[in-house]
């Protein structure tokens, strides 16, 4: 057996992927809430998307860039009713506060790390909705997009419809202090926690791609499946001429897809070569896929082999490049996240 098969938790991945749901903790990411008047202004020259279009209780994907185009960060933008929380990865917490911290002088422009003072929690899987109505009310319907406030035990807790895993989910935001009383509530309901191995089988699955591993400052943004992240109409924004100009040229060199082989160790970092034995890429993940019994990576293919179908070889493995998202859940309507 493939050993990366061994390190899943098979109660936890039944309960995302068997219709189910499936409890995963997403405390150890980061949350930065930015507020002011001229708050609009100043993340909109930082970011790809357009921060005029964020509506009062919505959410949006948003990257950082710099001056090459080349991805700094990802994150996500809720728009609540004191300020902008700033949710990314915990891989760049620290560059994303840096970079906001420079303008906290400049006007009315102010910063504050809540990553210590909330928990983040995420319910996926099919029963996730009945699950979200069960713990805080029959009339809890959260739409894609959507941030929706209510409580628990007189904490408050933020809601948004968001996939980590290519089946239907909602993430929870909650203070620290209530956490426990959060995660009880849906562990009591029947969701299934979820290990941090699991959930990467999961992330890979679902084609979603994670900073540090399939993208960092090398990458343009571009090259991501980031589409949904990125504004082609509005104003000027670092890195804009850059992503504008490759969007105008037609496809940049290469980009993610989704590789497929047989039960096999496939190494990050390993090459990915065509059948005619040319270097077309390079793997960035790589994990044993209990759904498919078949190993799955994610990884950079030069723009003429990205053709789902299209033959390749890894470490003398044969594969083929595969549509993402490999495994495709029920989560319609629901924008994926990093």
């Amino acid at each position: 057996m493939n050993e990366q098969a061994g390190n899943i938790d098979h109660i936890g991945y039944a309960g995302v992927r068997d219709g189910g749901a499936g409890l995963i903790d997403l405390s150890h990411r980061g949350r930065i809430l930015v507020s002011g008047s001229e708050a609009v202004m100043f993340l909109n020259g930082l970011i790809t998307n357009d921060m005029k279009t964020l509506a009062a209780n919505t959410w949006m994907r948003a990257a950082f860039p710099n001056v090459q185009g080349r991805l700094l960060a990802v994150v996500r933008i809720l728009n609540r009713p004191d300020g902008f929380l700033v949710d990314t990865e915990a891989a760049t917490r620290e560059k994303v506060l840096q970079m906001l911290d420079r303008f906290t002088l400049a006007g009315d422009f102010r910063v504050t790390d809540l990553t210590d003072q909330m928990a983040c929690y995420s319910v996926q899987g099919r029963q996730s909705s009945a699950i979200i109505s069960q713990v805080f009310g029959a009339e809890t319907a959260i739409n894609a997009g959507e941030v929706f406030a209510t409580t628990l035990n007189d904490a408050d807790v933020t809601i948004i419809r968001a996939t980590h895993t290519a089946e239907d989910g909602f993430d929870l935001f909650v203070e620290a202090s209530a956490a426990d009383t959060l995660q009880k509530a849906l562990l009591s309901v029947g969701v299934a926690p979820v290990s941090e191995a699991t959930a990467e089988v999961l992330r890979v699955e679902a084609g979603i791609l994670r900073y540090g591993i399939d993208m960092d400052e090398t990458t343009i943004v571009t090259e991501t499946n980031l589409d949904d992240a990125v504004s082609f109409t509005k104003g000027c924004y670092l890195g804009q001429e850059i992503i504008v100009r490759i969007k105008h040229r037609g496809h940049v060199a290469k980009k993610i897809a989704g590789l497929s082989f047989p039960e096999t160790e496939i190494e990050n970092g390993a090459k990915i070569l065509s059948v005619d034995e040319k270097e077309i890429g390079r793997i960035t993940s790589s994990i044993f896929s209990p759904a498919l019994n078949r190993t799955i990576a994610l990884g950079y293919v030069k723009y003429d082999y990205l053709k789902a179908g299209t033959e390749v070889q890894v470490q003398n493995v044969k594969g083929v490049v595969a549509d993402l998202p490999f495994v495709n859940g029920d989560y319609s309507a629901v924008p994926q996240v990093a």
